[in-house]
């Protein structure tokens, strides 16, 4: 997955050349990315003025006339001119730097732009659903290729292994058998003495008798 997987059915040219921007974040070539998002607007310039445009040639020309034709319209429109000359600008910039650029956060804001240009391009120009406005960028996204939980997946994932947990921990039901001993009663030396004493008188008149 890639965070333009959304453009790939309205242009693939256009999402060939914002995932190789991508990929070049990814490997730490931050100028490169940054001239390939420039690449990128100036591409989705041209295309949004189609017939529009006449002798414009450059894609500071370009701009000039998109800008001139959004003037009124709305905020939205106001927005996607902005980004593309920000992704103009930083372009321009990395393409003609004599340093390398070892820190990213630039050209992740290009990606970011470029992110909010395709989705006003799909959306504006190509007829996509308005659900896409709501999409963000996800920049775990693009670097792993997964996708960040939303805060309700997250929720119901935690949830869920709080249960399992639970159970887990849960402890078994003791059963704790006693068993009762008879004690043993001691037959008193009173009850010894009067059975030998009977037993003793018995044998006694017994003898008496056969005499």
């Amino acid at each position: 997955m890639t965070n333009f997987d959304f453009l790939k059915k309205h242009d693939k040219d256009l999402y060939n050349i914002v995932n190789d921007a991508e990929k070049l974040y990814c490997g730490e070539f931050f100028d490169q990315c940054m001239t390939q998002t420039r690449r990128f607007g100036e591409i989705v310039c041209k295309n949004v003025l189609g017939s529009r445009r006449t002798t414009e040639i450059t894609f500071d020309a370009m701009l000039a006339t998109l800008k001139d034709c959004t003037i009124g319209s709305s905020e939205e429109a106001k927005e996607f001119v902005d980004d593309l000359y920000f992704l103009k600008k930083h372009g321009n910039q990395s393409a003609h730097s004599v340093s390398i650029k070892k820190e990213g956060t630039e050209a992740l804001d290009c990606l970011k732009r470029a992110f909010e240009v395709a989705i006003n391009y799909c959306v504006y120009s190509c007829g996509a659903e308005r659900t896409l406005l709501k999409k963000e960028y996800d920049t775990e996204l693009m670097l792993t290729g997964k996708k960040t939980q939303s805060l309700s997946e997250k929720y119901a994932k935690a949830k869920s292994q709080n249960i399992k947990k639970s159970e887990k921990n849960k402890q078994k039901k003791q059963y704790c058998s006693v068993k009762s001993y008879k004690t043993k009663q001691q037959t008193p030396i009173f009850w010894y003495f009067i059975g030998v004493s009977g037993i003793v008188s018995f044998v006694i008149a017994l003898l008496l008798v056969l005499i």
